[in-house]
């Protein structure tokens, strides 16, 4: 942590409750960035893009999506982290940047609970498992147990993209490895719209993606989709089955969330301000539909609820960590 952020850190927490209410009372008076911790196209960005304008138009400033992606999400959280907690530089975190990757890098660049304010939960969504169609169809994989059959008779063979280390998307496919007894060689990219194109142009076989951002591909028959990661089919894709019961395996659930944090020392008045906002933005049926049609759930969690949302999923995900055996590649 540098000297400058440590001194606005103690200022902030020796500010009593009305100072901390003047402190907000005018904000927001420039544009407020809104750190996305992956590359264009993925479901974090996807989601940021589909709030801002909605944010923007109800505070009367420009609320600016900025693409930082870097070691799952660690690089964007980590420059969120050290930011000023004024209000204007805001995190979309993810289930990887705050519920995973804890338990997976030995070291990160930011502490997940101690540098962060909680806003609220925008959307859950599950995974979907998808494959490049020719190659499905090459090697007669059509169902679960149809790609349980070919790992295991080749080993190493089939080529698994993700989103980056550490997300959901990664740790979906190394849950399935570990409970399927099968291995597929990890490939990490920065982002799952860098990992989609791969896989649609044929360089990877397969990617457990988040729903919104695979289900444009499935629906333009780009890519074919096999089963939901989630303990429930997804209305998005109602005749799709989940994994559980396709596999079955019973058990198998990993779907991913993401969400708005503020750097630690924020004033509670902004930090409410933004979350009454979103949650009222996700609750129109205009912007409710539109992500539900993707195959997100919103949300609009209150920062309590959130935060204790983010210790729950922590504690979920290092044990799947551990059980899966996942390891930073």
């Amino acid at each position: 942590m540098t000297v400058a952020r440590r001194h606005l850190l103690v200022l902030a927490a020796a500010l009593p409750p009305l100072a901390w209410a003047q402190a907000g009372a005018g904000w927001p008076q420039r544009p407020v960035r809104v750190v996305v911790p992956f590359a264009p196209g993925g479901t974090t960005d996807i989601l940021a893009r589909a709030l801002a304008p909605e944010l923007s138009r109800v505070f009367g400033q420009q609320f600016i999506v900025d693409n930082k992606p870097g070691a799952g999400g660690n690089v964007g959280a980590g420059e969120v982290a050290k930011s000023a907690p004024d209000g204007y530089t805001l995190l979309m975190g993810t289930v990887g940047t705050h519920g995973i990757n804890q338990s997976l890098y030995p070291k990160l660049p930011y502490d997940p609970v101690k540098d962060f304010a909680p806003i609220t939960l925008v959307a859950g969504v599950p995974n979907v498992l998808v494959m490049n169609p020719a190659k499905a169809e090459a090697l007669k994989i059509a169902t679960v147990p149809d790609l349980i059959r070919y790992a295991k008779a080749h080993p190493g063979k089939l080529n698994m993209a993700s989103s980056g280390n550490g997300t959901s998307i990664h740790l979906s496919g190394e849950l399935f490895k570990s409970m399927t007894g099968t291995f597929m060689v990890h490939f990490p990219y920065r982002g799952s719209g860098p990992a989609l194109l791969d896989l649609i142009g044929g360089t990877m076989d397969l990617m457990f993606d988040n729903l919104p951002s695979a289900l444009p591909q499935i629906r333009a028959g780009k890519l074919k989709a096999i089963a939901v990661t989630s303990s429930q089919r997804s209305t998005a894709l109602p005749d799709l089955p989940t994994i559980a019961e396709a596999g079955p395996l019973p058990g198998f659930d990993a779907s991913s969330w993401f969400g708005l944090l503020a750097p630690a020392g924020t004033p509670p008045d902004i930090v409410n301000r933004v979350q009454q906002e979103t949650a009222k933005a996700l609750a129109t049926a205009a912007l409710k539909e539109r992500l539900q049609s993707q195959g997100a759930i919103p949300s609009g969690m209150t920062p309590a609820q959130f935060a204790a949302y983010i210790a729950a999923e922590t504690k979920k995900w290092a044990q799947v960590v551990k059980v899966s055996g996942a390891k930073v590649d």
